[in-house]
């Protein structure tokens, strides 16, 4: 797909852009990333069960289901650079939803405001990821993306290092104390933890309302579809994104790449915490997971298009997915987390070709199918509970075996695991089979 640009001054590089959209990245990434640390912070102020934990994620990606339509609308009335200013206005409106959810010690206004970032960041996602895209030749977008996926990464690397350190630090003691102390005591305890986050998510909103006012001024240039995109569609007649099959596949794929991905970086922690790590040493292991997927990500700007394709890319990345859960099955202790860790390898360059082999030959249905791959986000929000419900339900029945509770948490922390083969699997069937499916008529 080649691509326009239409600017009053020509422009002969496309760095500052990408510069640009990979500072939103990183602004996304961060935000998004944090959730690995949540997750563990909530289940104890809130006192809830794995399962209740991990809506945490629901909030966060479900979020993407119900805005990226409307947020396509909107991209298509304001264009890429309003709608990018009101995603991040949106996001820090939603960062002080925080204030009040401390206050109240309240898990769904937690919630809400996770939510509320959510939708910020769906018009974020649905403005940016095309714009990568088609910022530049097909055959390349990977490596484009791959960039900003360093962004992304470095960013939840980031995040997930400080809000642990300010969420997690002295955890163990806590929870160590509610066992002993009164009811009054155990609120009071509960109620100052909560108040930790305040402050973070007071910076954070300043910081997103001084970008969402700076990202109006920015050098974007504004992108079109050429005629030339429009030919194959109409000598196919095409009328619709429900013509297009390897359209639908790739949705399909995101959904399970991304509930897998979530996966990866938000239970790792408490994963962690589960076979007797302290959560001071718990806290690192979703930047395990987040520096696995920078340094592929980092081949994949070296390597793609020139060496690997994306196609080949997007094999060995399910490949290794499904070598690297049943390792996790097979093994205990920090072996399983390093190999949970390692899971960054296998989902680093899946989203990267998944897009633009999604995306090739749609023309005038990019920005609709893009908002379709946005709300195929939505697995971060099904695919992580799903995998929490079977790590509570595999504990009782572990218990009722004669396991005491801290050996059936471990074990069924581990076992359930296997939720991420079948993920893969459709992964690679899309890498192998699903992305030539370019009409219901074989």
């Amino acid at each position: 797909m080649s691509n326009k640009i239409t600017d009053n001054s020509k422009k002969s590089t496309n760095a500052v852009p990408i510069a640009i959209i990979a500072g939103l990245f990183f602004i996304f990434g961060f935000v998004t990333w944090i959730n690995g640390a949540l997750i563990p912070f909530m289940k104890t102020i809130n006192e809830l069960t794995d399962a209740q934990s991990y809506l945490v994620a629901s909030a966060s990606y479900i979020s993407f289901v119900v805005m990226a339509l409307p947020a396509s609308y909107i991209i298509n009335k304001v264009g890429y650079k309003k709608g990018m200013s009101l995603g991040l206005f949106v996001m820090a409106f939603g960062a002080l939803i925080f204030i009040p959810a401390a206050e109240a010690r309240t898990y769904w206004v937690f919630l809400t405001g996770i939510f509320i970032q959510g939708l910020g960041m769906t018009l974020l996602q649905t403005a940016s990821n095309p714009y990568i895209t088609i910022l530049g030749p097909i055959e390349s977008a990977a490596k484009r993306i791959a960039i900003m996926g360093i962004a992304n990464k470095v960013a939840g690397a980031l995040g997930s290092l400080i809000f642990g350190a300010i969420l997690l630090s002295g955890i163990d003691g806590v929870k160590a104390q509610l066992e002993t102390v009164s009811i009054a005591e155990k609120d009071q305890l509960l109620n100052t933890m909560a108040d930790s986050v305040v402050t973070p998510y007071i910076v954070m909103a300043l910081v997103l309302f001084v970008l969402g006012f700076l990202i109006r001024k920015a050098p974007l240039p504004n992108l079109e579809e050429p005629a030339e995109a429009e030919t194959d569609l109409t000598k196919s007649a095409k009328t619709s994104v429900f013509q297009f099959p390897h359209l639908w596949l790739g949705v399909i794929t995101l959904f399970f790449y991304v509930g897998a991905e979530v996966i990866a970086g938000d239970t790792i922690i408490s994963y962690g915490m589960s076979l007797g790590f302290s959560s001071e040493e718990a806290k690192f292991f979703t930047t395990f997971t987040l520096l696995a997927m920078v340094l592929t990500y980092a081949l994949g700007v070296v390597l793609i298009p020139k060496y690997l394709k994306q196609k080949k890319a997007l094999i060995i990345s399910a490949t290794l997915g499904i070598i690297f859960s049943c390792c996790i099955i097979a093994t205990t202790g920090i072996t399983s987390v390093l190999f949970v860790a390692a899971l960054g390898i296998s989902n680093a360059l899946v989203w990267p070709a998944v897009w633009p082999l999604t995306l090739d030959g749609l023309g005038k249905f990019t920005k609709t199918a893009s908002a379709l791959l946005v709300m195929a986000i939505s697995g971060g929000a099904i695919i992580p509970p799903l995998y929490g419900k079977l790590v509570d339900m595999n504990k009782v029945s572990l218990i009722s075996e004669g396991l005491n509770e801290s050996e059936a948490m471990a074990q069924a922390a581990t076992s359930s695991y296997w939720i991420l083969i079948p993920c893969y699997a459709f992964i690679l069937f899309f890498a192998i089979w699903g992305h030539k499916y370019k009409s219901w008529k074989r």
